[in-house]
């Protein structure tokens, strides 16, 4: 049983767009460094540069609030499914 759980688990975590890649792409829209968020957001710039290289695995959800107030985007929008991304292009 503890198999079923956690191959689905994994499954669906395969399924979730990279926040890395969001932040990364939404901050260079924009036409921000890495410091220029992480100031607009009260993050650190270390804690920018870990989320878009990977580094950071958990994010807080004060930070992931933060990012998304910083990057005017709903926190959701940071992950969202890659299954409704296709839907909607």
């Amino acid at each position: 049983m503890a198999d079923a759980r956690n191959s689905s688990y994994t499954s669906h975590m395969e399924t979730v767009t990279p926040i890395r890649l969001r932040v990364g792409e939404l901050r260079t829209a924009r036409g921000w460094t890495q410091d220029q968020l992480a100031q607009r957001a009260g993050v650190s710039r270390v804690t920018i540069s870990r989320i878009e290289s990977d580094e950071n695995r958990r994010i807080d959800y004060d930070v992931l609030e933060k990012l998304a107030d910083a990057l005017d985007v709903d926190a959701g929008y940071l992950i969202v499914h890659e299954r409704e991304q296709r839907r909607k292009s």
